[in-house]
């Protein structure tokens, strides 16, 4: 098994660990990003799982380069960056529809605006569409948190698109003009200065939900998700709207010194600079 990622991707380390799970290796191909605190655990977590730790970025070239040297020969199942393909995205289908759920139960307030951090746009549009299916008109607001390249809205689109014609090869009563019928609004305004990097709002966000609200966020989805979400609140033409937010935070701690590796010879010597020793 294979996947993509930032050298913290929490998805990238969930794949390796279910994989190990039911008996699968894993190679997880892993660029650069800004230094976080819980890159260093988390590349401490796939050493202690066994993860093989491949180097990956550069240009189109370099990068098939790197995959054929690592894969070439293996029988392997490629599983897309963030994990969203249009089986991925079902999951948040599934989430969307639990939402609806609860709303008509009375365990939530319908919300007008739905505020979700958006990197490969699974969630997003898994979210929209669950939610579409359900009759509801909630405003998915995803917020930007990856490169343009990665995330934008002809790229949304075709991943929409996709999920939607593969529940329809699946099962013929999914309705065949959901995509009208879905509400993305894509927020570009809190991005910052790049991934995992954050900004005085993404500051004053993690700050507000930790004594507010005791909720811990950071800076690569969250923070940012949640000062979209204050930025609207302030605005005085919103003031009778209900918002909600979706946290995507990793609540599993990670065990491992974030100071040196567990094992220097697991991790590619340019991930090395991310230990303080």
């Amino acid at each position: 098994m294979a996947t993509f990622g930032a050298v913290g991707s929490n998805h990238a380390l969930a794949t390796a660990l279910y994989a190990r799970e039911v008996g699968l290796e894993c190679t997880c191909f892993l660029s650069h990003q800004a230094q976080t605190p819980m890159v260093a655990p988390t590349l401490n977590a796939h050493i202690r799982n066994g993860t093989e730790l491949v180097r990956y970025g550069g240009a189109y070239q370099n990068r098939l380069a790197i995959l054929r040297e690592a894969l070439w020969g293996r029988h392997t199942w490629v599983i897309p960056m963030g994990g969203s393909s249009w089986l991925g995205t079902i999951g948040f289908v599934a989430a969307g529809l639990e939402l609806c759920e609860q709303i008509k139960n009375g365990e939530i307030e319908l919300p007008d605006k739905l505020f979700v951090g958006t990197g490969t746009m699974g969630t997003a549009v898994g979210l929209a569409l669950g939610i579409a299916l359900a009759g509801e008109t909630i405003e998915i607001n995803a917020v930007r948190v990856s490169d343009r390249l990665i995330m934008n809205s002809a790229a949304m689109r075709t991943l929409l698109r996709k999920t939607i014609a593969m529940m329809r090869a699946l099962d013929d009563s999914i309705p065949a003009d959901l995509e009208a019928a879905t509400n993305i609004r894509i927020r570009d305004g809190f991005y910052g200065p790049g991934y995992a990097q954050g900004t005085d709002a993404t500051d004053e966000a993690i700050k507000f939900s930790n004594d507010q609200l005791g909720l811990t966020l950071e800076t690569t989805y969250t923070g940012k998700t949640m000062a979209a979400l204050l930025a609207d609140m302030r605005d005085p033409e919103m003031d009778n709207l209900n918002f909600l937010y979706w946290h995507t935070y990793n609540s599993v701690p990670f065990d491992g010194s974030p100071d040196k590796p567990l094992d220097d010879s697991a991790l590619p010597d340019q991930f090395l600079k991310y230990f303080k020793n």
